[in-house]
């Protein structure tokens, strides 16, 4: 680019010769000089409108090709379209980040809600059952009487004598029925030789 023919850069090599005799101790008239260029460009960058300041950004970010090859480029955006959920953002970062124990209450009761049934079916006896789902409830209490923001909480209290009774039902049709084979397993080894020989 030819500096006589663009009088913007011609001002700007100028601006430059002037600061680098300033930082060699110039005088007073180079000095004023060097600030009435300072406040032009002022003027100048002032006058740009942000909206113009905005396509210039996205053009040169274009010509140095930083949106190529984006991560959703030409791809649907997953999700997209499905029910609203306020909540959106944060159990995104929770399944990206893997994370487990952290975030708003009301996300985690959700989420210990859903998996409820199954924590439940792994215990042993109908005491571990009822005092997990009582302090489920207790926990979803305390949740909905915060102050503190976030989402809100619209997980549902459990009824503990009722999941206590459907747990029940759920061990019974998973238990396996007493067989034979299943019997002799668990027979000592002196009550298979005295059952054996008699």
């Amino acid at each position: 680019m030819n500096t006589e023919n663009n009088p913007f850069r011609r001002k700007l090599e100028r601006g430059a010769e002037l600061r680098a005799v300033r930082s060699w101790g110039g005088n007073a008239e180079e000095d004023a000089e060097l600030e009435a260029a300072d406040a032009e460009e002022r003027e100048k960058r002032r006058k740009v409108d942000d909206a113009a300041r905005v396509e210039y950004l996205i053009r040169n970010a274009q010509k140095q090709g930083k949106f190529d090859n984006l991560k959703y480029a030409g791809k649907p955006i997953p999700d997209l379209g499905e029910h609203y959920d306020p909540d959106w953002w944060v159990k995104g970062l929770i399944q990206r980040e893997r994370l487990s124990g952290i975030g708003p209450p009301a996300i985690l009761l959700r989420i210990e809600d859903s998996e409820l049934d199954a924590k439940l079916d792994q215990q042993y006896t109908e005491k571990q059952v009822w005092d997990i789902l009582e302090d489920f409830n207790k926990r979803v209490v305390e949740a909905r009487r915060q102050l503190q923001g976030g989402p809100p909480v619209i997980t549902k209290l459990r009824e503990v004598e009722a999941e206590v009774e459907r747990w029940r039902e759920r061990r019974d049709t998973a238990a396996p029925p007493d067989s034979e084979p299943a019997r002799e397993a668990h027979r000592t080894w002196w009550q298979r030789l005295w059952n054996g020989s008699g």
